[in-house]
């Protein structure tokens, strides 16, 4: 089981970026590994660290946002192929959620599957959530999965937002799709019993 996700409250890394797509947030690369761990060091691993290796003035480089736990990022994150590295790299970096107003939906089915919330938010809503970083990078958002709303506390306006019933529920309980199978393993004997015959 996984840690289970019910109310967030966090600050927030700003990548007032469109059209980041799954190349940048993991480079083909680092491809190669099919094993989850070590994904989130190489997390927009282009824009972090120049040719040499050293840091860049990117801003998961900046000490500012060093335990922020949500991504807010432009209009169509995770476009491009559907490597599910992408959704490892962010999960593996310690993200819970992404807010944007729009996603890729490989992508955005790929982060639930990892346990990373992604929060589709009007165009609006989201410049604000900017604008409030950019004046203060210590100012939270509130992320209630079994509301399903995400609130800018500083202005404290809030909005809904969608997601499947069944992601839903395995997010609030932490299961992956197999935890799920076996957490109902007894209504499937069940029916088994009743529905197949011997």
């Amino acid at each position: 089981m996984k840690e289970k996700f019910n109310i967030l409250t966090s600050t927030c890394v700003p990548l007032p970026l469109q059209n980041v797509d799954t190349d940048q947030i993991i480079p083909a690369r680092f491809l190669k590994a099919t094993d989850k761990n070590g994904f989130g060091d190489n997390l927009f691993r282009d824009w972090r660290y120049d040719k040499q290796g050293n840091k860049t003035s990117f801003v998961l480089n900046d000490p500012t946002y060093a335990d922020s736990k949500v991504l807010v990022a432009g209009k169509n994150f995770g476009s491009g192929s559907s490597r599910e590295h992408a959704a490892w790299a962010i999960a593996g970096y310690g993200f819970r959620a992404i807010i944007s107003s729009f996603f890729a939906d490989i992508f955005r089915n790929n982060a639930l599957n990892n346990f990373v919330l992604p929060v589709v938010v009007s165009e609006p809503f989201l410049a604000e959530l900017f604008e409030t970083i950019k004046s203060n990078p210590k100012a939270p958002v509130k992320i209630d999965l079994p509301a399903q709303t995400v609130t800018n506390v500083t202005t404290g306006n809030s909005e809904k937002f969608e997601i499947n019933s069944y992601k839903k529920h395995c997010l609030e309980n932490g299961l992956d799709d197999i935890d799920f199978l076996l957490s109902n393993k007894d209504k499937i004997e069940d029916w088994e019993k009743k529905h197949v015959q011997a």
